[in-house]
């Protein structure tokens, strides 16, 4: 998960100050230090980093800070104020010409992701806008490339235009603009080709291409895996073309997040976009505020919910929680949970979103192979419609038949029937917001007074998130 070391250091800083009753001039130097090296090993540009610590040391030293109530929680809301301005404040939403189409062309290097983002971001206006794209294929050097933005849209549901690649690129785009007019297409997606580095030719080309098609809006997609390097390309392709917005990709990789921080403060421009992993619908609109409560581990709630609202089934859900609140959550039920939970997701990652287990140690080395759910699945349909709805009725002898019939172990087979009524004592649990009852279930893991405010604060989120949920449901049917 990107950020994961970020986090951990300046967590760290933070654990000193927070020991602390009073905060002097020497702690905040001295966590200001640890705060330094912690951008500097994410890769983050120097000069933001430079920038960055300064701007927090002189508020972290105001009279206010260090005579306050809680000067180590200040400082935090500090930091965090400071990422979020680093990163730009608000969602940049896309620029939307007056007339359709809506033209995005989309730069960046080899490798970077820029044709997975086409499908990605084409399903999202699908989604979002029930809008009607065009995708043209520009690419016509890359072996594939056609075919791959083909395959995309074919995922998508989209009509690609394509030439060949024996046709100019320019030409190419022309007649794609000519047939979205005549097909009334209300955005059109350029996918443009790629190098392994930025060169002369590569820019012309863009640059012809921008000005055949006049594009509303100039995504430039990056690979924040590249970290550092991510930046360069950045500002180069911003010098050149004036992209007006980035997309960070593989932001769910093993790197370092420098490149996430960094890219507003050095080009000025805003990213728009995040991708994490491969499926299509894995493209999320950067917030800057949420971000930077991922990098300081205090979670990402109001993500959280977008993901349950957009994948979650109203009706299911309610169906659920009424059987959860009832004690009487079976199989069956957990089958659709997991099929709900993996669209969201790896577990881990949503996991720490929730304010307040995103540092619970249990979490550190949590990793779902796919392949266990795979085996969990096994286990279940090897059970009858009748075990599956009442998980009581199995015994030693049915367990040893559930576990040759899905061909694992019977210790595993137990071991999973075992979560599952601990899953559910605690299911039950929340929902009746007994808290001192789910802490010893977590053997713990939800400690102390802070802990559980944010458990709390979490429930009450979510539970006013499905009442405005349900409000724009009873509008839509008025």
């Amino acid at each position: 998960m990107a950020f994961e070391g970020l986090t951990d250091r300046l967590q760290k800083a933070f654990k000193s100050l927070s020991r602390k009753g009073k905060v002097s001039e020497s702690d905040v130097r001295d966590a200001m230090r640890e705060i330094r090296l912690a951008l500097l090993e994410a890769d983050v540009n120097f000069d933001v980093v430079k920038d960055f610590v300064k701007s927090v040391r002189e508020k972290a030293l105001g009279a206010e800070v260090l005579d306050g109530i809680n000067p180590g929680q200040q400082i935090v809301k500090i930091v965090n104020d400071e990422l979020t301005k680093t990163m730009g404040e608000a969602a940049v939403p896309l620029n939307k010409s007056a007339k359709v189409p809506t033209v995005i062309m989309m730069a960046g290097l080899q490798g970077a992701g820029k044709t997975t983002t086409v499908g990605k971001l084409t399903k999202y206006l699908e989604e979002t806008e029930k809008a009607r794209p065009l995708l043209i294929a520009a690419d016509v050097y890359r072996p594939a490339a056609i075919k791959q933005l083909q395959v995309v849209g074919e995922q998508v549901g989209a009509p690609v235009f394509e030439m060949g690649t024996d046709t100019n690129p320019r030409e190419i785009v022309r007649q794609g603009m000519a047939q979205a007019a005549a097909n009334h297409n209300d955005y059109v997606l350029i996918d443009t080709a790629g190098r392994l580095q930025i060169d002369e030719k590569l820019m012309q080309e863009l640059s012809d291409i921008k000005d055949i098609a006049h594009p509303d809006e100039i995504l430039l997609v990056v690979d924040a895996m590249t970290g550092q390097a991510a930046v360069d390309v950045a500002k180069g392709f911003n010098e050149q073309l004036g992209v007006t917005g980035i997309v960070l990709t593989k932001l769910d990789g093993d790197t370092r997040g420098g490149a996430a921080l960094s890219i507003r403060a050095v080009t000025g421009k805003p990213i728009k976009f995040t991708g994490q992993g491969e499926k299509m619908d894995a493209l999320d609109v950067f917030y800057p505020d949420r971000m930077a409560n991922r990098i300081l581990g205090m979670g990402d709630i109001l993500t959280l919910v977008d993901k349950a609202q957009k994948n979650f089934d109203e009706k299911q859900a309610q169906e659920l929680t009424e059987k959860i609140q009832a004690n009487s959550f079976d199989f069956n039920d957990f089958l659709v949970q997991m099929d709900q939970m993996e669209k969201m997701g790896p577990l881990e990652d949503v996991m720490k979103m929730i304010p307040g287990m995103a540092n619970n140690p249990a979490l550190k080395n949590m990793n779902m192979d796919p392949k266990d759910l795979a085996h969990m699945r096994a286990v279940v349909y090897s059970m009858t419609p009748k075990e599956r709805a009442n998980p009581d009725l199995l015994n030693p002898s049915r367990r040893r038949r559930i576990a040759a019939g899905s061909g694992r172990p019977v210790q595993e087979v137990n071991r999973m029937i075992k979560q599952f009524d601990m899953s559910k004592k605690l299911m039950n649990q929340m929902s009746k917001g007994n808290m001192n009852g789910m802490d010893s279930m977590l053997g713990g893991g939800v400690k102390g007074r802070m802990g559980k405010m944010a458990m709390r604060s979490m429930m009450k989120k979510q539970a006013k998130a499905k009442q405005k949920l349900l409000k724009k449901a009873r509008k839509g049917k008025k």
